[in-house]
């Protein structure tokens, strides 16, 4: 493992490069003011990081004015899971969280475009040596990461360290799609789609690191209820099926904004021991447990404005009937 070369080897490069969409198939009108928008925010990405992120920011807290909807899911998720927080604290936290929401647009640019170089001024980094050591058995080594808006940067900040794969959900939207999948296939050895299992295992087999983010609300045959602050939640535990499967080491990460918006800080902690258990939906509460220690860590910075706690028969987010049935952290 290296920080100063980011370079893939071409014997480990994919066997199955990605499929590509011309980009010419978006220049429909429909398709211009996403276009105009990612322009800006291309632009903007261009001036220095704090610079950059105040812009970020600014235009998360505008959004926080217009998105009703999303701002209820996140007032009702920080109720839930927050309860010592009283009505003014989660209002503001509320606030905070479209700030670094906004920050994440414009981070998404950097992922995509931004130079190795830049990148290495802008992350630093804590507990490589863990990596490092995993990587020694011969197994790979499955990193694995949760949801927080720095969930891209981190991505991209542990390709500085070396050849890198990465599991991802595809994007709804085309465009946004396409420009992603080329950005990962530029940058990783492999872009895993969630569909391709055997492709996470042949990864580690060929002793590479594989970025993993399981943690969002999952109801597949891998699912169990974990509890997450306190709550059921409909989660995936097919951790420990992949770790028992490939015998490579399980090593929580983080990547997180820094509060003087000028980096990151990416912590890789050791590799979860007796791990996995024969108890999967233990195992996954070991890993909801550092969530939560790193949700206390940077509150604002975790993905508050999700469906985390729907579960089957169970839907916080359903609207009352009448006004005495409102949802905890819902304001009338």
């Amino acid at each position: 493992m290296t920080t100063t070369s980011t370079s893939i080897p071409p014997d480990l490069r994919s066997t199955k490069p990605p499929t590509t969409v011309p980009l010419y198939r978006f220049l429909a009108p429909r398709f211009w003011p996403l276009w105009l928008a990612i322009g800006l925010v291309r632009l903007i990405t261009l001036l220095p990081l704090p610079v950059t992120l105040a812009v970020g920011s600014a235009c998360g807290r505008l959004a926080y004015c217009f998105a009703r909807r999303d701002r209820r899911i996140a007032a009702i998720n920080i109720a839930l899971c927050l309860p010592e927080l009283d009505a003014r604290q989660r209002h503001a936290l509320v606030k905070r969280h479209f700030a670094s929401l906004g920050c994440a647009i414009f981070e998404t640019s950097l992922v995509w475009w931004a130079s190795a170089t830049r990148w290495r001024r802008m992350v630093q980094f804590e507990g490589v040596e863990h990596l490092r050591a995993a990587l020694d058995q011969g197994r790979g080594a499955l990193v694995l990461t949760a949801h927080f808006t720095a969930l891209e940067s981190g991505a991209r900040a542990l390709t500085l360290l070396g050849p890198t794969s990465i599991m991802y959900l595809t994007p709804k939207n085309a465009l946004i799609a396409e420009l992603s999948r080329r950005s990962r296939a530029r940058h990783t050895v492999q872009a895993i789609s969630s569909e391709q299992v055997r492709d996470l295992l042949q990864n580690l087999k060929r002793n590479l690191p594989v970025w993993y983010a399981p943690d969002q609300r999952f109801t597949d045959k891998n699912s169990a209820l974990v509890p997450l602050f306190g709550q059921p939640a409909s989660s995936n535990v097919a951790t420990s099926r992949l770790a028992r499967i490939s015998g490579a080491p399980v090593l929580p990460f983080f990547a997180a904004r820094r509060s003087d918006n000028r980096g990151y800080l990416v912590r890789i902690l050791p590799p979860f021991e007796n791990f996995p258990s024969e108890d999967p939906v233990a195992d996954t509460r070991r890993f909801h447990q550092l969530i939560e220690a790193e949700v206390r860590r940077h509150p604002e910075q975790y993905l508050w404005a999700y469906k985390r706690l729907r579960r089957p028969g169970y839907d916080p987010y359903a609207r009352a009937t009448d006004r005495h049935s409102a949802q905890p952290g819902e304001q009338q």
